[in-house]
């Protein structure tokens, strides 16, 4: 599958922790990128803000409705929860393999440290947007693992036919 390019983060990657939980450290979100970040995630189609039920307190877990038929319900850990956003802003999401390595070689993202344990070389965690335009690369990331678990088509796509900017 052809994927859009994405920019180059710029800066250092933020430092993480190799063991469980796999958290970045000394890292905060910035406000009101944060709640855009929430806007957006929880605006995709079928989405629900719910508790995480595989992540740290406080993480908040994308939640497939139950009644939604699923593409790849085998890259799902637990319950319907495709994806969950930390309390600092970085989010865990499982994405392609391919499109996975393309996120890490960027540098908006890194492998899950039991990514290869668990068979799934798409498991990621994405580093907190810092931007409005840094948000903008990681919520691609969110459709196109919304994408991949759903086997939807990409829900951003149709306002940018129309001449709009859809979501992002």
């Amino acid at each position: 599958m052809a994927y859009a390019a994405l920019p180059q983060r710029a800066g250092a990657r933020p430092p993480t922790s190799k063991g469980m939980p796999h958290a970045q450290i000394g890292v905060r979100p910035v406000p009101e990128v944060n709640a855009e970040l929430f806007r957006r995630c929880y605006a995709l189609p079928d989405v629900e803000n719910r508790p995480t039920v595989i992540s740290v307190p406080g993480a908040r877990a994308l939640w497939l409705r139950d009644d939604l038929p699923l593409a790849r319900p085998d890259v799902i850990l637990r319950g319907r929860e495709f994806a969950h956003i930390h309390p600092d802003g970085s989010l865990h999401v499982v994405l392609p393999p391919e499109r996975g390595r393309q996120a890490v070689a960027a540098g908006w993202a890194e492998p899950h440290p039991i990514a290869e344990h668990l068979g799934l070389e798409g498991l990621v965690m994405l580093y907190t947007p810092r931007t409005l335009e840094e948000l903008a690369a990681v919520f691609r990331l969110v459709v196109d693992s919304y994408t991949f678990v759903t086997g939807r088509a990409d829900p951003t796509a149709a306002g940018r036919e129309h001449g709009g900017r859809g979501t992002d």
